[in-house]
C-alpha cells in the first residue's frame, strides 16, 4: 500500500473516531434529559435508580477512557 493510501485510510479513521467521539457526546447529554437530576431520594425506588444512573455513568466515563 502506498503512503498516500495510509494516509488518507488514517485521516478516514480519525474522522470516524471524531464523528463516533461527537455522537457519545450528544447521547449522553440526550441521556441526561431523560433522566431525573440526583435529589434527595423520597423513597427506595428514587433511590435505586439515583444508584444505578451513577453505576452506569460510572461504567461508561471508565470505557472511554480505556479506548481513548
Amino acid at each position: 500500500m502506498n503512503a498516500s493510501l495510509s494516509h488518507h485510510g488514517q485521516n478516514a479513521h480519525e474522522d470516524i473516531g471524531d464523528y463516533v467521539a461527537h455522537l457519545q457526546f450528544h447521547m449522553t447529554l440526550q441521556a441526561r434529559n431523560l433522566v431525573p437530576n440526583l435529589t434527595q431520594a423520597a423513597d427506595s425506588r428514587e433511590q435505586l435508580l439515583q444508584e444505578t444512573q451513577a453505576e452506569f455513568e460510572k461504567q461508561i466515563s471508565r470505557q472511554a477512557i480505556q479506548r481513548g
